[in-house]
């Protein structure tokens, strides 16, 4: 009978834990840095609430507001659901997809 190494098992065990559980660490820092550097060049490129003046901010959204009316028709907010019956049709039949058990004679 075989003895086992329960040292080197423990050993290689608590190893590969430790492994992961730095290299899970390792990943969100990794990844914290990355968000950090992409916030940090999206801040850049916003431009401050002081660099438009309420003129401005008027005049936009007044432009936004007749280019959407413009490109809408005009409807009426009713819908109507018609019914249709159709007929039957043997095409999406599921019972013709089924094929007949062949009748065997002896």
């Amino acid at each position: 009978m075989t003895q086992i190494d329960w040292e080197f098992i423990l050993t290689v065990t608590f190893i590969g834990f430790g492994l992961v559980i730095v290299m899970l660490l390792l990943l969100v820092f990794v990844m914290k840095a990355f968000g950090g550097v992409f916030t940090h060049k999206r801040k850049k490129q916003l431009p401050s609430q002081s660099e438009l003046d309420g003129e401005t901010v008027a005049a936009i959204m007044t432009a936004l507001r007749l280019f959407s009316g413009a490109r809408h028709d005009r409807e009426t907010e009713m819908l109507t659901i018609l019914s249709i019956k159709r007929a039957y049709s043997p095409w999406n039949s599921k019972i013709h997809g089924l094929t007949q058990m062949p009748n065997y004679r002896k």
